[in-house]
């Protein structure tokens, strides 16, 4: 529409606040924002304030009320309403503004959302109030705008969802998460296909075979367990015991021998007891994953959690129990990756991170790179987009440092003989 970006929110003529309200904290965060902005707009009649994200409900009503300063509520998604506001309050035409929404300059590794919203609903979760039911998005949309991603640079694709695996099950006529694997591994160009957020009752065998078959699609599986007692899960109304969740991971196993595990965890949640939390370290210590998102569980005003439970874990006993879930799983981590130092990975590189150039394996190890010395001098160091072919040569429980090895001028693989970090 003609507007400059500005990281300046005192001078913007149009403030955008995108809102995550997973957690209360996050939601906090939001409102504290949104009071700093309402000071700063008094007396300036031409800015235009717009809030979009899961923050903004089918009902509007409250936050209305409490920040009447604000020009537009936007549910998730919903970029017509902060674009006919700004066009008519700068005499801006919005038209065809989205056409082609995709940054100029993306990121090597970007993402995709392919499906919103979610089905489950959790007892501790409010997404599927804020966001609505499930909406897949169409193959073709997402097949496009990946295409237009890799056309401006972008190497891999992380493909989204609240529930990622149940991608396709409102489409008509129906397809799957594998499907659309299929469809976005023949883009040219693209060397990587990531995705995230797994649920246990949908991750099928056929979304597990795609895995393994097409080489594009990394090895690699986020599959939350949230807690590792039967009660628990009944109570989170997760739809699966622990049983059915590690023959799950028996079978991702199985199927996908060099597979790389990641999870979330929710500790504290209502009624759980020491002995109960005890069951969730007896899970990581049986799976040992690559990695464990650990998050204390905080009342969420709106869900049924917060309407028929009680929060009667104190705030000192979740604090202990993830700091115990996060002394094991780094205990975990440091004596896997001591295991890597003198194997060699293929890793697409991303960029500078603390001014050293990085990247990331299939396995999605953090890996930083050092270009080795010759004779005459240091070798070139690889550029974001380049995939490389590099050494460990350390590691710690949350990186490993490498040496260039060589450049590598295809990113095809045989699964079957590249190992995965």
């Amino acid at each position: 529409m003609g507007f400059d970006s500005t990281d300046d929110m005192a001078n913007a003529d149009v403030v955008v606040l995108n809102t995550c309200v997973v957690r209360q904290s996050a939601e906090d965060t939001a409102t504290g924002v949104l009071g700093r902005l309402g000071k700063r707009t008094k007396g300036n009649d031409d800015r235009m304030i717009a809030v979009m994200g899961c923050m903004v409900g089918p009902e509007q009503k409250e936050l209305k009320r409490r920040f009447p300063y604000v020009d537009v509520w936007a549910r998730p998604q919903e970029f017509e309403p902060i674009l006919e506001t700004a066009g008519m309050r700068h005499g801006l035409d919005p038209e065809g503004c989205l056409a082609g929404a995709v940054p100029e300059n993306p990121n090597v590794a970007s993402f995709i959302p392919i499906v919103h919203g979610c089905d489950k609903f959790c007892t501790f979760c409010i997404i599927p109030y804020r966001r609505g039911r499930e909406n897949s998005r169409s193959s073709a949309d997402i097949v496009h705008e990946a295409e237009m991603m890799v056309a401006r640079g972008v190497k891999e694709i992380t493909l989204l969802g609240q529930n990622v695996d149940s991608y396709g099950h409102d489409i008509r006529p129906r397809i799957d998460l594998a499907d659309l694997f299929e469809m976005v591994h023949e883009i040219n160009g693209l060397e990587r296909i990531r995705f995230m957020t797994s649920h246990p009752n949908d991750m099928s065998l056929r979304i597990i075979e795609a895995i393994r078959d097409l080489p594009k699609v990394c090895e690699m599986v986020n599959l939350p367990f949230q807690a590792g007692d039967d009660t628990m899960l009944a109570n989170m109304r997760r739809g699966y015991t622990i049983g059915q969740f590690l023959d799950k991971i028996a079978q991702i196993k199985d199927v996908i021998p060099n597979v790389t595990l990641t999870t979330d965890l929710i500790v504290g949640f209502s009624g759980e007891t020491d002995e109960q939390f005890e069951c969730s370290m007896d899970v990581l210590r049986a799976v040992e994953f690559s990695k464990v998102h650990t998050s204390e569980y905080s009342n969420r005003e709106g869900t049924f959690a917060s309407r028929k439970m009680t929060d009667d874990v104190p705030r000192a006993v979740k604090k202990a129990r993830k700091v115990a879930v996060d002394e094991f799983q780094q205990i975990v981590q440091g004596k896997n990756n001591d295991l890597l130092v003198g194997t060699q990975f293929d890793v697409l590189v991303e960029g500078l991170k603390r001014g050293r150039v990085h990247g990331r394996s299939r396995g999605d190890k953090l890996i930083y790179i050092d270009a080795p010395v010759t004779r005459d001098d240091r070798v070139p160091e690889p550029q974001p987009g380049e995939t490389v072919r590099v050494e460990i040569t350390d590691s710690s429980p949350w990186s490993l440092e490498s040496e260039l090895v060589s450049s590598q001028t295809t990113a095809t693989v045989n699964k079957e003989k590249v190992p995965v970090v």
